[in-house]
C-alpha cells in the first residue's frame, strides 16, 4: 500500500466538500478517482498534496503520516501532480520545459553555475540525458524542439506529465488528463500513461470522463464528496449508483 486515505473530511464554511472518505492505492497500479463535475475530486487532490489542510482525517504516504504537511514537503517525499490548467513555460521548447523541472532538485550550487565547474557541467549533462529519456517515454521526443505554446492540446497535457516525472515521483496525481481532448489525443495520452506505469510509476487519476476506466486497474467513485462505490472498472460501469450520479434518475 503506497497511499492510504482515512476518514478524510474538508469543510468550507458549512459545506462538506469531502466527507469521511476512505480509500487506498497500491504500489504500481493506476487508480481512478471519478465522479461528476463538482463531486469533490480536485479537493481530494489538494488535501493529499497539502494545498488545503483537512478538517479531519489522515493521509499516509509510504508509511509516513503526511497530514498537514506543506506542499513542498509532500513533493520531496515523492508525490507529484499535474493540474487541469497546465502551467507550462509557453515560450520554452518542450525539452527546456522538462529540463527546467529538474532544477527543482538542484545537484549543483549557484557558485558551480557561475564558475561553470565540472560538477555543474556533469549535472547539466545528466539533466539533458534524463529529460530526453522522459520525452521518449511519454512520446514527445519528436517534438522536443517545438515551443510549448505551439503544441496541440493533447501534447501540452502530456508535457505537463513529463514535467511532473522530472521530479522523480513515486506517486503521480493526474488532474483530468484527457479533458477537452479529441479521440486521437485521448488514445495518445492513455497509451503513454500506461507506458509510464510500466516503468514503475504509480498513478491516481481524477476524471469525470468515464473513458478513463479503460486505463485503470481500480476505481473509486465519489459524489458530493462521499464515496459511493469502489472496485474494478467493469464493476463500476454497471453500478446503479454510479449511473444515477452521472445521468440522473
Amino acid at each position: 500500500m503506497l497511499l492510504e486515505i482515512s476518514g478524510l473530511t474538508k469543510y468550507f464554511g458549512g459545506l462538506a466538500a469531502v466527507n469521511q472518505l476512505d480509500f487506498h492505492i497500491n504500489k504500481g497500479e493506476i487508480s481512478g478517482l471519478i465522479g461528476p463535475n463538482g463531486a469533490g475530486k480536485t479537493t481530494v487532490f489538494n488535501l493529499i498534496t497539502g494545498v488545503f489542510p483537512p478538517t479531519t482525517g489522515r493521509v499516509t504516504f509510504d508509511g509516513i503520516d503526511i497530514t498537514g504537511k506543506k506542499p513542498h514537503q509532500i513533493a520531496e517525499l515523492g508525490i507529484g501532480r499535474t493540474f487541469q490548467l497546465n502551467p507550462l513555460f509557453a515560450d520554452f521548447t518542450v525539452l527546456e520545459n522538462v529540463s527546467a523541472s529538474f532544477h527543482l532538485r538542484p545537484k549543483s550550487s549557484w557558485l558551480d553555475a557561475y564558475f561553470n565547474t565540472a560538477t555543474y557541467r556533469r549535472n547539466e549533462a545528466y539533466i539533458l540525458e534524463q529529460s530526453l529519456e522522459i520525452l521518449q517515454l511519454v512520446g514527445l521526443d519528436k517534438v522536443k524542439d517545438e515551443l510549448a505554446k505551439n503544441l496541440p492540446h493533447g501534447y501540452q497535457k502530456m508535457l505537463g506529465i513529463a514535467r511532473a516525472l522530472a521530479t522523480k515521483p513515486k506517486l503521480l496525481l493526474l488532474d483530468e488528463p484527457i479533458a477537452g481532448m479529441n479521440p486521437d489525443e485521448i488514445d495518445f495520452t492513455l497509451t503513454n500513461i500506461r507506458r509510464t506505469q510500466q516503468q514503475g510509476v504509480t498513478f491516481l487519476i481524477v476524471e469525470h470522463n468515464m473513458q478513463i476506466l479503460d486505463l485503470c486497474d481500480r476505481v473509486v467513485v465519489i459524489n458530493f464528496g462521499q464515496k459511493i462505490t469502489e472496485g474494478l472498472p467493469q464493476e463500476v460501469r454497471k453500478n446503479k449508483e454510479v449511473i444515477q450520479a452521472y445521468f440522473g434518475g
